[in-house]
């Protein structure tokens, strides 16, 4: 069954602003307003995208920039109606759709994603809980209880550096672990973290029956590190610098 002609006459119109190069507008209206209409959306999508990406937007050039950003503009079909999720579109547009440049960094989507965790935390409707936690428990004896707005990460490229006049040719051996949270007044922070600290974690937060000591102590027979004690004192000392940043709210209650 054909389309309604007016159904035909939005999906010309749309994909005119879309795509203006590959799409003439609609017979019967003025080039001056349709311009109006080219601009605005684009405009709109553009200034969202680089208040997003503040990073990515200072490494390419506004030839580049522009470039990338219409051919997202034109070519991705997004999921969500949400102007929210245009951060996270387009990061699957970077990942799926969009095919590597020589302007293009290394690390990009690595760097799209590590931009686009401090708007999802930012935004996110997720509350800080005490009920069950105790915040003064024994760390060791104990479970220890993570904030669910702090999410520990692993990047190929340390992201956390990365900008204009420091952007590495290809990925270091070692990755990036790091902890990105929002605190109690609303702040998104990251922390970086080493790898036994990030593994730290992983334990306690795959198995809620663990204790600190017990994650500890796994964590020292994987290592086969010939002195324990220096690694019991220092996940000790991880535990409590999560703790003060708020990334571990407390222990929780028996």
């Amino acid at each position: 069954m054909s389309k309604p002609s007016f159904t035909k006459h939005q999906y010309a119109f749309t994909a005119h602003i879309r795509d203006p190069q590959r799409n003439a507008k609609p017979e019967g209206i003025e080039d001056r307003r349709m311009k109006i209409y080219r601009e605005l959306l684009y405009n709109n999508i553009e200034n969202f995208i680089a208040s997003g990406f503040p990073v990515i937007r200072s490494i390419y050039s506004d030839d580049h920039w522009h470039k990338m950003v219409r051919d997202f503009f034109a070519s991705h079909h997004s999921k969500t109606p949400y102007f929210l999720e245009i951060s996270r579109e387009f990061i699957h547009y970077l990942q799926n759709e969009r095919q590597q440049q020589p302007e293009d960094p290394a690390g990009l989507v690595e760097l799209a994603h590590y931009e686009w965790v401090e708007l999802a935390l930012h935004v996110s409707d997720e509350t800080i809980s005490m009920d069950n936690i105790n915040a003064n428990g024994n760390l060791l004896k104990q479970h220890p209880v993570f904030s669910p707005l702090a999410w520990p990460l692993v990047y190929q490229f340390p992201v956390h550096t990365m900008g204009p006049g420091s952007l590495p040719a290809e990925a270091p051996e070692q990755p990036t672990y790091l902890v990105v949270y929002r605190n109690r007044n609303d702040k998104v922070n990251f922390l970086e973290i080493n790898p036994v600290t990030a593994r730290l974690i992983n334990l306690l937060q795959e198995n809620e029956e663990v204790s600190g000591q017990d994650a500890i102590e796994q964590i020292t027979r994987e290592m086969n590190h010939p002195n324990p004690e220096t690694v019991k004192h220092g996940g000790m000392a991880a535990l409590q610098e999560l703790q003060q940043y708020g990334i571990i709210l407390g222990t929780r209650n028996q």
